[in-house]
């Protein structure tokens, strides 16, 4: 454990933003799994709904630093394809 009463600071500072993060990427983990299952069942409508609060989601956690813009960005385009595939 850390000496110096900054370092003290910092390492609690630390465990509340790992905790932070864990739970939005725990988020964005649940509501893809939700896109992919919806996608499966061929409903086109509650995939687009999901889409789009996925695409909030994720973009909340690029914003924040939780994740790269781009890994963002690649999540959302890979989702979006898989949506747009459904045919009904």
């Amino acid at each position: 454990m850390a000496n110096h009463k900054s370092a003290i600071k910092r390492a609690c500072q630390n465990e509340k933003r790992r905790l932070r993060n864990k739970s939005t990427k725990t988020r964005i983990k649940n509501i893809v799994k939700g896109v992919r299952f919806s996608a499966s069942e061929n409903s086109k409508e509650a995939a687009l709904a999901e889409l789009n609060s996925a695409k909030s989601i994720i973009d909340n956690a690029a914003k924040k630093g939780v994740i790269h813009k781009k890994t963002a960005s690649r999540k959302i385009s890979r989702l979006s394809r898989l949506v747009n595939t459904i045919s009904a």
